[in-house]
């Protein structure tokens, strides 16, 4: 008995026509939209600059092949590196994520919207010098920015309601599904090609979230966002060259996405695309931790402070329970050793342990000198974490979406004290107006890492005016970061 097979071309699914519509329209949202967009550049920037210093991240930079220089290439902030778009948005990419200390979105799905920087900013980059080159009009920075209210967008209301890693996929698919389409405008690419561009990068292989979790947890989590992105530009330069698309990736029985990757189920979405995401996007303003674990941190530091001023230490600590949401407990609740700096800026209990101690957490803080100290992991086997039903509610709440740690601190002489909780973190929109000058700070703070006082001060003064920075262009701003 044969089987038939129908070999009619469908039409292309809703999602990829959706987001090929959205790219294409009108600018999305407002001055709110814009205003973080523009907060949301400096702060990603600052987070590539700083991780600069680490050796593990600055080896892998630089051309695929030693003394490559691509005339009218893409500049790697930062750096004297002039590449070819796809490189130097790996590049980007994994400068801005190595420290893991960039923005974040949590809903079904996490990830870091602002990965997505990194396919943008050197595509951008490279058509402006491509474009002055050629006599014609470069683009400006606030095409960048609409590009990264569009990337922030897609990503995060795919997010909002399907959850990739409770398949085994890393959220970075979604980093390559939003810019590709985001760089396909850029490219000036067709409605046709855009979805073509789309379809190609949801039929790629995707990765597994191995390397985020014990017993496997390593470096690679921190460029995969930057190999996303620069596969994406990949793609869509395929695209350009009118290389054909596959219409129904997503939903073609038992060869598609859906049947394929993910357990059978459609994507459900909670709201229409516009400008939702960018507005509400959680910064990372103080700690370099995972995102769960912010409030956590900053509980901890209250309690340092408490401990100090009733004369102890975290020597007095017998017990700490954590009441906390679902994601948290399932994402960095480690006990056990822990192998490398990205295990451990991925276990509460170490992010806890480190201010409980010392009165701080910092990039260096994850690194193999001070994880030696014996007293770190002596305070983390006496943190338990154990999930709060409601709290995992408020964190799904789209009118809340809290992200609360509550910290129960018991002592050796009997006494317990207070329950430190905090709901939302710093960088949450409901503490905007508390964060931004501390983000400010951040930024100039990074700046400082890699430029002398005239070149922060030049950087500084056109970044933090929205409306001179908006019309410069592209190649222009970068060049500011050429060390």
């Amino acid at each position: 008995m044969s089987a038939h097979t129908d070999t009619a071309r469908p039409e292309p699914d809703k999602v990829l026509t959706d987001i090929a519509d959205y790219v294409l329209g009108a600018e999305p949202g407002g001055d709110l939209a814009y205003e973080t967009a523009r907060y949301c550049l400096l702060d990603t920037l600052g987070c590539g600059l700083e991780a600069l210093e680490y050796p593990a991240c600055a080896k892998l930079l630089g051309p695929i092949v030693p003394g490559t220089i691509v005339p009218n290439g893409a500049k790697v902030p930062g750096t004297r590196l002039q590449l070819d778009p796809v490189q130097a948005a790996f590049n980007i990419g994994a400068m801005i994520r190595w420290l893991d200390f960039n923005d974040t979105w949590l809903a079904a799905e996490w990830g870091h919207p602002s990965d997505n920087l990194g396919g943008i900013l050197a595509t951008a980059d490279w058509l402006s010098r491509q474009a002055v080159a050629a006599g014609r009009q470069p683009l400006v920075m606030r095409d960048v920015l609409t590009a990264m209210i569009r990337a922030h967008e897609i990503q995060g209301v795919i997010a909002l309601e399907n959850s990739f890693n409770r398949v085994g996929l890393d959220h970075v698919v979604l980093v390559k599904v939003a810019s590709t389409a985001v760089v396909g405008r850029l490219l000036g690419l067709t409605r046709e090609e855009i979805i073509n561009a789309v379809s190609l990068a949801w039929v790629d292989g995707q990765s597994l979230r191995t390397y985020r979790h014990a017993p496997n947890a390593g470096s690679r989590k921190s460029w995969a966002a930057g190999d996303a992105t620069s596969r994406a530009v990949r793609l869509a330069l395929i695209a350009r060259t009118g290389e054909m698309g596959y219409p129904s990736v997503l939903t073609a029985k038992t060869w598609g996405f859906y049947d394929s990757l993910f357990r059978g189920q459609p994507f459900t979405f909670q709201r229409d695309f516009g400008s939702y995401v960018m507005e509400n996007v959680l910064f990372k303003i103080s700690y370099p931790a995972e995102f769960h674990a912010q409030t956590a941190v900053e509980a901890a530091m209250r309690v340092h402070r408490q401990l100090a001023e009733m004369g102890l230490t975290h020597e007095a600590i017998e017990h700490i329970t954590v009441r906390t949401h679902e994601a948290c407990v399932r994402i960095i609740d480690k006990h056990g050793p822990l192998a490398n700096p990205a295990d451990r800026d991925h276990c509460i209990q170490y992010m806890m342990a480190v201010p409980l101690i010392f009165g701080r957490l910092t990039a260096a803080d994850y690194e193999d000198g001070v994880a030696a100290d014996p007293r770190i992991d002596a305070l983390r086997a006496k943190i338990q974490c154990a999930e709060d039903p409601q709290l995992t509610r408020d964190y799904h709440d789209p009118d809340k979406r809290s992200i609360a740690n509550a910290l129960t601190v018991r002592l050796e002489d009997g006494r317990t004290l207070p329950e430190v909780l905090v709901d939302y973190p710093l960088g949450h929109r409901r503490r905007r107006s508390e964060g931004i000058p501390l983000l400010i700070e951040k930024f100039r703070r990074n700046l400082a890492r890699r430029f002398p006082e005239k070149q922060q001060r030049a950087i500084a003064e056109l970044s933090l005016d929205g409306t001179r920075l908006g019309q410069t262009p592209v190649h222009e701003y970068v060049d500011l970061y050429v060390i």
